[in-house]
């Protein structure tokens, strides 16, 4: 009887075994592949060195380094007509999903590409209106920035001289300049203020020498709207201040402070808009303001030692009305005077 039982026992065991190897297996389920991140181009029509090209470049590095975007770019592609073959065939080839750029002397051939290619959202800088369905503008409003620097370099001055050496004489810097000017005036109604403009986007060399011209007038103050015055500044020892970007590094000892465009507040709106699939030709102009952190001062970097206490203070007051809508620069874009 225990045999029998025993016997049993094992064939049962045996059925067991050979059913759990005859089972269908179960096959493991794939991980789910990660979402590439979407690719954004840039075509940039001046160097990167040069600040306002820099400023948008160095907020999408950004994005790509935080793994938000893939990036690739192009620079220095001048305005002789390259830029509508370029942007043609990044569309066609590299088939990303926002192409931002300048379009300042390329406006016409930037909007025929987008038009072309309704699916890529373009941004660019531009002072023109956005074009339905896809093309979204931008600029650097950092008015009210220069304004405060304005208000320090009224200030600082001794010689009641200072210069400002621009690009072009275009609304978009023109209202810079402007801001800054009635800056001057509100802390120095005495002060004379020398504007140049070097009819170029990017042209150290004439930025410098415009800004030595002015030296030999009187000026011992420079706002350095265009890249190549603070090195004038530097060599004749005198108070400057930088513009787009922190350019302290230019001059340790005389950049005081300056405008800072900050594009990412721009950037990051886009990419969520594209991710959400949202996305609709606007005018961002509002990202480019001190009340959603699109601009604001450089840091002083300790120079403020050098800054009179009351005007540091007007400069806080203004600062923070100005983010609280309770002050507004004005904006004026006409040209203003060689001499003002």
């Amino acid at each position: 009887m225990r045999s029998r039982r025993l016997y049993l026992f094992v064939v049962l065991l045996l059925m067991v075994v050979f059913a759990v190897q005859c089972a269908p297996q179960a096959t493991p389920t794939p991980a789910p592949k990660a979402e590439e991140p979407p690719l954004f181009y840039a075509a940039f029509a001046t160097p990167i060195e040069e600040p306002w090209d820099g400023v948008i470049h160095a907020a999408l590095q950004e994005a790509a380094d935080n793994g938000q975007i893939r990036y690739e770019w192009t620079d220095d592609i001048g305005y002789a007509g390259d830029m509508e073959r370029i942007l043609r065939e990044v569309a066609e080839t590299k088939k990303p999903t926002a192409i931002f750029g300048d379009a300042f002397g390329n406006e016409e051939a930037v909007r025929r590409v987008a038009r072309d290619y309704p699916d890529i959202a373009f941004v660019f800088g531009s002072g023109l209106g956005p074009a339905d369905p896809n093309l979204s503008v931008f600029d650097n409003w950092i008015h009210e920035p220069a304004y405060l620097c304005g208000l320090i370099a009224g200030a600082m001055t001794k010689s009641n001289v200072i210069g400002v050496v621009g690009g072009y004489p275009v609304p978009e810097v023109n209202r810079i300049v402007n801001a800054f000017i009635y800056g001057v005036k509100e802390t120095n109604p005495d002060a004379k203020v020398l504007v140049t403009f070097i009819n170029s986007w990017f042209d150290p060399p004439a930025a410098k020498e415009a800004a030595l011209a002015q030296i030999d007038a009187g000026a011992d103050v420079l706002f350095a709207e265009r890249f190549g015055v603070i090195e004038a500044a530097v060599e004749n020892n005198l108070w400057a201040f930088g513009n787009m970007s922190d350019q302290y590094e230019l001059g340790p000892n005389n950049v005081l402070t300056g405008p800072v465009w900050d594009m990412r507040p721009t950037v990051q709106y886009v990419i969520k808009q594209v991710k959400a699939g949202t996305y609709t030709a606007q005018d961002l102009k509002d990202f480019s303001m001190m009340a959603k952190g699109g601009a604001r001062l450089a840091p002083f970097h300790g120079m403020d030692k050098h800054i009179p206490k009351d005007i540091l203070d007007l400069v806080k007051k203004r600062e923070d009305e100005i983010k609280k809508g309770l002050f507004r620069v004005p904006i004026d874009e006409n040209q203003p005077a060689p001499e003002n």
